[in-house]
């Protein structure tokens, strides 16, 4: 009877173990993807800001590939200066927010924010 318990326990305990592993190794395959789509969402707003020159912010959308699931916001500023070679130069600071879902709403929820300068 000692014998059986103690293999119930074990087998209990690795059935536990396993459980956390793929819950970790889960959250680890979505907090990479969630980095993935904030950096398409600071890509989308350098190209806007380097092919009209003025500061791009939105919602790029990542509809049709592996990162649907997840919104990405692209916040922006810019600063313009003349350097002492009398060139105007204009400073663009982005900030992309890249989220699955709503914090506690779904269990593999992730969220990365990136930022990134640009001089143009």
């Amino acid at each position: 009877m000692f014998l059986i318990i103690v293999v119930a326990l074990v087998i209990a305990a690795m059935s536990r173990l396993s459980s956390a592993q793929h819950g970790t190794s889960s959250l680890a395959i979505q907090q990479a993807r969630a980095y993935q789509a904030a950096r398409s969402g600071l890509d989308w707003g350098i190209t806007q800001a380097i092919n009209a020159g003025n500061c791009a912010a939105g919602n790029p959308s990542l509809a049709g590939g592996n990162l649907s699931d997840f919104t990405v916001v692209v916040a922006c500023s810019s600063a313009g200066y003349t350097n002492e070679l009398g060139t105007a130069i204009t400073i663009f600071r982005f900030t992309a927010t890249a989220q699955n879902g709503t914090p506690g709403g779904r269990p593999d929820y992730a969220y990365r924010q990136l930022t990134a300068t640009v001089e143009r």
